[in-house]
């Protein structure tokens, strides 16, 4: 069994100190779980107004080292951490999620798929599709627009992950729908943390919630509320693909059915 503590609240765009201080506020309310799993770009808001804008809040101290800090926290409290974080490499940007564990184990993934203005922020993901490791399971990590592409989901699971992490700062109602299926196809859980509040001409859903292995949610958040929602997962169930008594998730695909995907590129 694994304890979740999800945190949604409403971060203010540039402002990584004051972001910083309310995180680590909830961070101690979630301190007796498993693993805390924050939104999207938790550390410094979402709605840049232009790349130099957003490279303006990456040189931030505290933006620098939010690592460090969760890392810190991580080790001092026993807890695992995934969080979503603006991260500068070099000269570029990348919107990524970090997870930190307290001993010492650190991951990173960098969203893929960017959605509408990040396009024009960020670069696309390059770091593939790692998996990590807590207690005896193994889970990946996507990032909110990544919900609409079922390649990615499918990948995952044939790595064996027995859930994934899905920090968000979702704006429509979409992934409310798409997410439970990703679960159900795939057979394992899913966790998806959003925020709330609204920067510039778009509003945040809140709403995070949990699906389970068959779809179900299991567990969801009020829409406008900031705070911390305790689940807890049997990700053991996550390795049971059998839908049916004759049906088996991964065996009955027919892959040579399905080359002719390779040939559409985008």
């Amino acid at each position: 069994m694994l304890k979740i503590a999800q945190i949604q609240f409403n971060p203010k765009l540039g402002d990584c100190d004051f972001n910083l201080e309310k995180i680590t506020t909830f961070l101690k309310m979630a301190s007796n779980s498993d693993l805390i799993v924050l939104p999207e770009l938790a550390n410094s808001g979402y709605k840049f107004d232009n790349i130099d804008h957003a490279k303006s809040i990456a040189n931030t101290k505290s933006c620098i080292n939010y690592y460090r800090f969760l890392a810190n926290f991580s080790k001092d409290n026993n807890v695992s951490i995934v969080s979503g974080y603006l991260e500068k490499d070099g000269d570029d940007l990348y919107n990524s999620s970090l997870y930190v564990s307290p001993n010492g184990i650190f991951g990173k993934y960098r969203k893929i798929h960017l959605f509408m203005d990040e396009k024009n922020i960020f670069k696309p993901g390059n770091l593939g599709l790692p998996l990590f490791s807590i207690k005896n399971y193994k889970f990946g990590i996507l990032i909110c627009f990544d919900y609409l592409f079922p390649e990615i989901w499918r990948i995952m699971g044939l790595k064996g992950a027995d859930f994934i992490v899905h920090p968000s700062n979702l704006i429509t109602q979409n992934a409310y729908k798409v997410v439970p299926a990703q679960a159900i196809m795939n057979g394992y859980y899913v966790i998806t943390s959003n925020r709330i509040g609204t920067e510039g001409d778009i509003t945040f859903c809140g709403n995070s919630f949990v699906s389970d292995t068959r779809g179900n949610i299991i567990s969801e958040m009020e829409g406008n509320t900031e705070g911390v929602k305790f689940t807890t997962i049997n990700p053991l169930l996550s390795r049971n693909k059998m839908i049916t008594t004759g049906n088996h998730i991964f065996d009955d695909r027919l892959p040579d059915n399905y080359e002719e995907l390779l040939d559409y590129k985008a």
